[in-house]
């Protein structure tokens, strides 16, 4: 059963035969240390002629296709293909990566280039728009990006003389780009009459604007600007395929293999045939030249490198060979002779000396060759042809020496026999023949047992027998020569075989994964003595086994640098070497074996870094060999924090159910309450499933969180402080190194994380974007503040690396399979950081976008154990981790030194201290050591005996299980799974701050009658009563034998009724808690219990078998049943005189019964407002029709409570909002305050007895929250009052016509704003339109266009006969804009704009000057008020959809005096760009569009760099300005609506302006804005 563990050698990439000369140019050049550099298969290669030694770059997971070489040729870029393919920037001389740029391109990245100082990178994507990226490579972040052509582009270069343009070129086109702000804007080369419109297929740019091309016919065209100027006829003899630029001139190469040199001013200095050389041949093409000094580097289409030295020019030399295009096959090694041999597609047979690595011989047959095989004494090679001929040579002077054809079907395998005797030959057809070799090849049996074709053959040793695989998967036996099919197993037993390439049977069982019946595995080879065995499969890896391996899924190590299948892999014949072939990619890759003994020196492990793991040990059986988790981690493991409905999925589903709220708003509704409450204090603290979630602030407070709250405690003043901007579980939470910031992640489809300072507990950025999904799970900041690292618990668990103030992601990678637990940034070297989780722990740097992850190398020290904690130690190279079996790892690098015994069960908690460490287990003890683990200082257990006599609350049980622990302020902080948080002294005693319910939906709430306190009862077993005056404790708990689900305070407050799960109830003494009487009549839970007001003389008892119990108190008999429930019940209640009861049940019927009897009765619906209710806890009836959402299918509202003066019901619901209604809330659809706080379910809401404070509970999230009620008059202005409904009425406010005429303009583009005639003097602005028809909106399916747009369309030129120069514009467009006049120079000038132009107006003079780079009409204009930009302006313009391409809507900033462009910004806003604004420092620049959203933006405008977007409202929105004294705040205002919006980080937070205090003003629509000196706005 060896195969539950990976083998302990290792294969190392020692040498790649090959180059990748199809489908790719330009990919060979000289580095700075006179190496060559290029790429096979899915590997970088830099080959050292001088050395003859090969470095390999394996940062890719699939074929490269791209190469550029930075100026200073060191660093190299290369692109793959893939679904979602990187770049990757790495050194040739250490081949290791510096970035990785990744998540913009789709299918593939065609083509790459560095600008002239080498920071800035663009790329070209396969994709339908060959879009083109620009990048700041070093930091990973993507500038700019433009669709590139409808066709393919193959060549892009920067303009090496003049800064920020770029030529690209392709099919049928040259485009010649400019980069301005965040803009690529192409302007089309003219061809004019100099010469035809062709592909070009490659470029190079020279001095005074001149570009050179190389065209698929050998010509070269010679560009200025953007026209063609002169063409250099015939240089090549057909298509040009590299043109190479040096010091001294070009080089270009082409189809008819030649190479040409030409002087700066492209004069021909040379020409070098290569087809005339000594190792030239007919059809040699050229696909790659590079020109140093006198040596010129060729690469040609059939994968051989020559280096030519100028002065012998008609000596070249070959420096690497490889199989031309066509797939490979066939591989056999020799059998006593370091020689392997493949065989090809492209008919050629080679032989490699592995120990020169070099090509010693090479044949050309007349067919495809499809397998080969050597005899046993090195003489014969014979070769399986794909037409079902074969063919047999002499190794030695590859002379033919037969040549057999009795198949017509292609031959799969062929193998002699281990005594020479016999060749056996596998055809397609399923028949393997057997011929005599002595016999001049006379066939001397046949084997024809399979039904599909032959895959594999193996001989046993005695070569009496022949075991075959075909197609099916079926492995067969027979007897030889003759080739009778044995069926006996006896015979086969005991028999030998001499090699193993057999894909099926008992030996090599565990290379398949379990459940896979797939012919994926493609080749095998067994090493008998070393036993291992080597598999390739379809995926490019190679995998190594222990051989024999029985069970299915068993371990491996694998390797990856094939990009597709690999077809076969051989071990060489002393088994240093394997070999392996790949189909596609035609490379021959020699791997050295490095057996166990070796590897003790570790030298060669240190893993090769890759994106992909390529040296995992992972399999597919990754749980067959784990010792059983422990139960906690267990159960957290499975958690998936999935929801049905996210929040975020609100505004979409209001959508859905508009037609549903057209038809029910007909009726008037009532104003949402006056009251409103606030957060009070929170018991709870989620321990059960977060690690580390507990810290000290600067000034001594502690910060945690529960449910979606953060909270801050003050341990002085008993008091708590609440973060609530997020709207769902808090999942995780650190502390700046400062202490005074922290960062806390959310659950959600696109999760966000939060920082916000303690003290304002305002947010200062929110970072979110789609890259984790399903929510956050760790989180934490580098040493110097500045970044936060975070990890998802999507399918992936993605690592990303943030720049936390600006909100950008810094860099990205998929974190693992299994969960992670923690994140720790390194806090001396802020690009190192370490994730821990489920049998992982990885060591990540960041590279540009990305990340690279090592995984620790455990050696023989331990096993791969799941690590629950991390921290670093007192070097960069230290870090420690925590094990769920109770160890402390240590590690250096990223290899395992030592392990101490630390905990019994899990270590869920450790802290770096100054001197040593700190680290809490699932044992309930903490533990102090010193700073090396060698000694543990002090234990600390948490026990109740220790419990100082000041604590607030009871501890539950001894030694709960420590989740966190934090120290300072001369204390330790733990947090208990139970939810109790603890301050331990360090001399001992131990006070008990904070504490919630523990795991177990939480439902049954009751408040007291007559004081402050409230009981509740959970899933977790436990009855408890809490203090909800200023105490804020838990004053008495107790242990039930089940979970419970309700309770119930008599009248008197003596008693306190409990329902259980399991159908029983108890009443129990409500000051001790001690039984009173308990029954148990029913089988399901009991969902509701309760007393009869007055004297509590009956008790109520309702269940989820649809029955409700009447019981008589005092003589503790059950007296009525009240049957007719169709569904179980959910909430009950009894009227004032205790004679009647009102029912709500899961099919959402409202019943009456009459107690005690229990007889049911039908009672209008008019009747039930006028009886008096002793409570109302019901959701069902008119009364409250109107609390159900608009989406009530998919949301319930669980529980309500009626405050005594019947004024004002409270509600809570699925979605987790608790919200307060006015009573009784009659019409659907009721007006709210909404308070988000809890996560999901709310469970139960009560007022207390006085109705001054009001008490949630919250299902999932175990927490129980106070709120304070605030009557109407008492008024501070608070964020959490959000005075939304689910619907905006349309009765308020009222339309100016003029206002009413532009919400409805829709700015459809015209038809003809494309110019579709050819037209002959274009002014430059025009022409980065291009017409192409694609572009072009239908002219007949617009809506019919208002007269006004109609009218200019006719101002547009149609074929002007000569240039005409604008003097003078009559005309402003104040028709829909407003905002759009400015004074320049202090009066002197004025600056407006109408139609496409933006216009000076000079008052002295009346002259006017313009600025006409736009391309359609302005509709907003703004200018810079801050004096570091003076006279800098901002014009938004119309546009069509935001594919970025030159017709999208964009916003232009530039200067009114010389109207020079100084950034353009092409925006996501579809349809247009409605108003411009710059913040108080003038750096930033607020837009807005007219697309359905009225998306906000917000841009650095000097960068294009874009960053905050969000939508802004589901109306028009007409202008939005910033505060004039901030760069963070804002304000939009439009129809009916004004917005104050902040900005935190990348995320825009916005608050509705309420009305809430004139009491008759109506939302108006809002048309302007001006700022007061205070923080007030006047809006008109």
């Amino acid at each position: 059963m060896a195969a539950r563990s990976a083998p302990s050698c290792h294969l190392r990439l020692e040498w790649v035969y090959g180059y990748r000369g199809h489908q790719c140019r330009n990919n060979l050049y000289y580095t700075a240390a006179k190496e060559i550099v290029y790429f096979v298969a899915g590997v970088g290669v830099v080959y050292s002629p001088r050395e003859h030694r090969q470095k390999f770059y394996r940062g890719h997971s699939d074929d490269i296709i791209s190469l550029a070489l930075h100026p200073e040729r060191v660093l190299v870029a290369t692109g793959q293909v893939g679904k979602e393919p990187y770049i990757c920037i790495w050194d040739s001389y250490t081949v290791q990566t510096i970035s990785v740029l990744k998540d913009v391109h789709t299918h593939g990245i065609a083509c790459l280039a560095f600008d002239l100082d080498g920071q800035r990178l663009v790329s070209v994507g396969l994709d339908s728009k060959n879009a083109v990226c620009v990048w700041d490579w070093k930091r990973g972040k993507m500038l700019s990006m433009a669709p590139g052509h409808t066709d393919r582009i193959f060549d892009i270069s920067w303009d090496l003389y003049q800064p920020n343009k770029l030529v690209s070129c392709g099919v049928k086109h040259i485009k010649f780009w400019s980069l301005c702000g965040n803009a690529l804007t192409p302007k089309r080369g003219v061809f004019g009459k100099t010469g035809d419109l062709q592909t070009i297929l490659c470029l190079a740019c020279a001095r005074d604007e001149l570009t050179y091309s190389g065209a698929l016919n050998g010509d070269i065209y010679v560009w200025k600007g953007i026209n063609l100027i002169r063409t250099i006829q015939g240089a090549h003899a057909a298509g040009i395929f590299s043109m190479n630029a040096c010091e001294e001139g070009f080089a270009t190469g082409g189809r008819d293999g030649c190479i040409r040199l030409w002087d700066l001013t492209f004069k021909p200095i040379t020409v070098i045939d290569l087809r005339e050389t000594d190792q030239g041949y007919k059809g040699l093409s050229v696909r790659s030249v590079c020109w140093r000094g006198d040596h010129i580097l060729v690469g040609t289409q059939d994968s051989e490198i020559f280096e030519i030295v100028v002065q012998e020019r008609n000596k070249p030399f070959l420096i690497m060979q490889g199989h031309c295009e066509g797939e490979l096959w066939a591989l056999a090694v020799h059998p006593t002779k370091p020689l392997a041999v493949t065989g090809s597609d492209d008919r050629s047979v080679r032989i490699w000396s592995l120990v020169d690595h070099a090509l010693i011989a090479r044949c050309n047959m007349e067919e495809p060759i499809r397998c080969a095989a050597v005899n046993a004494d090195g003489i014969h090679l014979a070769l399986g042809m794909k037409d079902g001929s074969f063919t047999v040579l002499r190794v030695r002077d590859m002379t033919e020496v037969v040549h057999i054809k009795d198949r017509k079907e292609a031959i799969h395998e062929l193998k002699y026999s281990p005594d020479g005797t016999y060749l056996a030959v596998g055809c397609n057809d399923s028949s393997v023949d057997i011929y005599g070799v002595a016999q001049r090849y006379k066939k001397v049996g046949e084997c024809l047992g399979s039904l599909s074709f032959i895959t594999h053959l193996d001989w046993s040793s005695d070569s009496r027998y022949l075991q075959t695989n075909d197609g099916n998967g079926k492995r067969l036996f027979y007897r030889m020569p003759g080739g009778k099919e044995v069926t006996s197993t006896e015979e086969i037993k005991g028999v030998h075989w001499a090699s193993w390439t057999c894909v099926s049977g008992l030996e090599v069982n565990g290379i398949w994964p379990k459940y896979s019946d797939i012919n994926d595995i493609n080749s095998v080879d067994g090493n008998y003595i070393g036993q291992v065995l080597v598999t390739a499969d379809d995926y490019g890896i190679i995998k190594l086994f222990r051989y024999p391996c029985l069970r299915k899924g068993a371990k491996f190590r694998k390797y990856i640098g094939h990009s597709a299948h690999v077809t076969n892999v051989r071990w060489s014949h002393d088994y240093q070497w394997v070999i392996s072939i790949g189909g596609a990619d035609h490379s021959v890759f020699q791997w050295k074996f490095i057996p166990e003994r070796k590897l003790k020196d570790a030298v060669h492990i240190a893993p090769q870094e890759s994106l992909a793991d390529s040296h995992s040990d992972e399999s597919d059986s990754d749980l067959s060999d784990v010792p059983e988790l422990d139960s906690e981690i267990e159960q957290e493991t499975q958690l998936t924090y999935r929801r049905q409905v996210y929040k975020e999925d609100l505004p979409q589903l209001k959508e859905q159910c508009k037609e549903k709220q057209k038809s029910a708003t007909s009726k008037r509704r009532e104003r949402a309450p006056g009251n409103s409450i606030r957060l009070h204090f929170v018991h709870g603290y989620r321990g059960y499933d977060c690690r580390s979630n507990l810290f000290y602030t600067q000034i001594g407070e502690i910060v945690y969180h529960v449910a979606a709250v953060g909270v801050i405690y003050n341990r002085q003043q008993n008091t708590q402080r609440f973060y609530l901007g997020h709207d769902d579980d808090i999942l995780c939470l650190t502390i700046h190194p400062l202490k005074d910031y922290v960062a806390t992640g959310q659950v959600g489809r696109d999760p966000s994380i939060h920082i916000w300072d303690t003290e304002t507990i305002k947010p200062l950025s929110i970072l979110k974007g789609g890259h984790h999904q399903y929510g956050v799970s760790a989180v934490d900041f580098s040493a110097d503040g500045k970044r936060l690292a975070s990890v998802g618990i999507d399918d992936s668990h993605t690592v990303v690396l943030w720049d936390w103030k600006k909100g950008e992601k810094l860099s990205i990678a998929r974190g693992s399979k299994d969960k992670i637990f923690v994140v720790k940034m390194n806090p001396y070297v802020p690009d190192k950081l370490i994730t821990a989780g489920i049998k992982h722990m990885k060591f990540w740097r960041k590279a540009g976008g990305g990340l690279i992850g090592r995984k620790g190398y455990i050696g023989t020290l331990g096993k791969n154990d799941t690590m629950m904690c991390a921290v670093y130690g007192w070097t960069e190279e230290m870090a420690f981790s925590g094990t769920s079996t109770g160890d402390v790892c240590i590690w250096r690098d990223i290899f395992l030194v030592k392990t101490v015994k630390a905990h019994d069960g899990p270590v869920f908690s450790m802290h770096a201290l100054e001197k040593g460490f700190v680290t809490g287990g699932k044992d309930g003890i903490v533990a102090l050591w010193d700073d090396s683990f060698e000694r543990c200082l002090k234990t600390y257990a948490i026990k109740r005996a220790a419990l100082a006599p000041g604590s607030k609350g009871l501890l539950l049980e001894d030694n709960p299980s420590i989740r966190a622990i934090s120290l300072g302020h001369g204390h330790i902080l733990v947090g208990t799974k139970n939810g109790e948080i603890l301050e331990v002294d360090k001399s001992g005693p131990i006070t008990l701050l904070v504490q919630g319910h523990m795991e177990g939906e939480v439902w049954g709430l009751a408040t007291h009658p007559y004081l402050p306190i409230c009981a509740t009862v959970s899933d977790d077993k436990t009855l408890r009563i809490w203090d909800l005056s200023p105490s804020h404790c838990m004053l008495a708990v107790r242990k039930l034998k089940k979970g419970g689900r309700c309770c119930c305070f008599s009248p008197d407050g003596k008693a306190l009724a409990v329902g259980l799960n399991d159908g029983s109830f108890l009443m129990a003494n409500a000051d001790t808690l001690e039984d009173l009487v308990s029954f148990h009549h029913r089988k399901d839970m009991i969902s509701d219990i309760r007393f009869s007001p007055g004297s509590g003389k009956y008790l109520a008892v309702a269940s989820h078998d649809s029955f409700i119990d009447i019981y008589n108190v005092m003589n503790s008999k059950r007296v009525g049943i009240c049957k007719g429930a169709t569904s179980y019940i959910t909430h009950i209640d009894w009227d004032i005189r205790g004679k009647l009861l009102q029912v709500n049940t899961g099919a959402k019927e409202q019943l009456f019964f009459e107690a005690p009897r229990g007889k049911k009765q039908t009672i209008p619906s008019v009747e039930v407002e006028k009886i008096a209710w002793a409570s109302w806890t019901s959701v069902l009836g008119l009364c409250c029709e109107g609390i159900w959402p608009v989406i009530g299918e998919v949301t319930d509202v669980t529980a309500s409570c009626l405050t005594s003066d019947k004024m004002v019901l409270a509600t809570g619901d699925d979605l987790g909002f608790v919200k307060l209604f006015r009573y009784p809330t009659k019409g659907k659809f009721g007006k709210f305050k909404r308070y988000v706080a809890h996560s999901t379910h709310v469970t139960n809401v009560r007022w207390t007895y006085d109705d001054s404070m009001l008490v949630t509970l919250g299902g999932t999230d175990m927490s129980l929250m106070v709120w304070t009620n605030e009557m109407e008059g008492y008024r501070e202005k608070r964020p959490c009052d959000s005075e939304e409904s689910d619907i905006d009425s349309e009765e308020d406010g009222g339309y100016d016509s003029d206002v009413t005429r532009e919400n409805e303009i829709s700015y459809t583009i015209r038809a003809l704003s494309t110019n579709i005639r050819p037209m002959l003097g274009i002014k430059p602005h025009l022409q980065q339109k291009e017409p192409s028809i694609d572009e072009r909106p239908p002219v007949s399916r617009a809506p019919p266009q208002p007269e006004k747009l109609q009218t200019n369309n006719v101002g547009k030129k149609k074929r002007p006969i000569e240039d005409l120069v604008l003097e003078l514009i009559f005309g402003y467009r104040g028709r829909d804009c407003r905002n759009n006049v400015h004074y320049l120079n202090d009066g002197d000038d004025i600056i407006y704009h109408t139609a496409s132009v933006g216009i000076l107006h000079n008052v002295a003079t009346g002259s006017q000057s313009f600025y006409q780079e736009h391309n359609d009409d302005i509709l907003c204009l703004t200018v810079n008020q801050h004096p570091k930009f003076i006279n800098i302006v901002a014009t938004g313009q119309v546009g069509d959809s935001a594919d970025m391409s030159a017709t999208a809507p964009s916003i232009h900033i530039w200067d009114a005096m010389n109207k020079q462009t100084l950034s353009i910004l092409r925006c996501y806003h579809s349809k247009g760009v409605c108003s411009v604004s710059f913040s108080a420092t003038g750096k930033l620049l607020l837009s807005v569009g007219l697309d359905p959203e009225h998306t906000i933006t917000i841009w650095r405008w000097q960068e294009g760099a874009k960053i905050a977007s969000r939508a802004g409202h589901n109306q028009r929105i007409f202008v939005a300005e910033f505060r004039p004294d901030s760069d963070t705040q804002f304000v939009s205002v439009g129809v009916k609506h004004v917005k104050f919006w902040t900005l935190a980080g990348r995320a825009l937070l916005s608050k509705k302006g309420l009305l809430s205090t004139l009491e008759d003003a109506r939302m108006q629509t809002m048309l302007a804005i001006a700022f007061g000196a205070v923080k007030r706005r006047r809006s008109g």
